[in-house]
């Protein structure tokens, strides 16, 4: 079934599949397109507002089979491209009910939301940064001066005939 033509799909055994493993592949594929395209019949789905649809309970069940994970595998893999076109028409049919519109919306939503929520949090950060850089300032004094002074030690002789010049506070001495 599925999992032994995902068994035959792993990538260090592709020199060693056999050929029965590709037409497995093959009709798998085969048999996932040809139950996406099934037209919907409205007839038939006439369900409550907001109920899935036949089309998206059969997204749900290839997503729960890992079959979603397949496919990305195949449109990824450098060695799959002989499925590429198979892919192509899968991944056509899983969008089939919606439009380009919709989906760029839907994307550009999260994408905003999240680009919302990301802004509110540097905006908070920044603010916490100004009110600690406010709170170290008041702290500090107003004035500091780190000039010491020159002092002249009389009755001190230093080399010379000349007195001491002691450029420190007079609390060092």
């Amino acid at each position: 079934g599925l999992w032994g033509a995902l068994t035959a799909l792993s990538p260090q055994d592709w020199e060693q599949r056999q050929e029965e493993d590709t037409l497995l592949i093959e009709r798998i594929l085969l048999l996932v397109r040809n139950v996406l395209h099934v037209p919907p019949d409205p007839t038939e789905e006439q369900g409550v507002d907001g109920d899935a649809s036949v089309h998206d309970r059969v997204l749900w069940a290839l997503h729960i089979s890992g079959m979603d994970d397949l496919l990305k595998f195949l449109a990824s893999a450098q060695v799959e491209q002989q499925w590429a076109l198979h892919v192509l028409e899968i991944i056509s049919l899983m969008f089939r009910d919606q439009s380009p519109e919709e989906l760029a919306a839907l994307g550009q939503g999260t994408a905003g939301a999240e680009r919302g929520e990301d802004t509110r949090e540097l905006e908070t950060l920044r603010q916490r940064e100004l009110a600690e850089k406010r709170a170290r300032a008041l702290q500090r004094p107003s004035r500091h001066s780190r000039f010491g002074g020159s002092y002249v030690l009389q009755g001190v002789k230093s080399i010379g005939d000349r007195d001491v010049v002691f450029h420190k506070g007079l609390h060092n001495v």
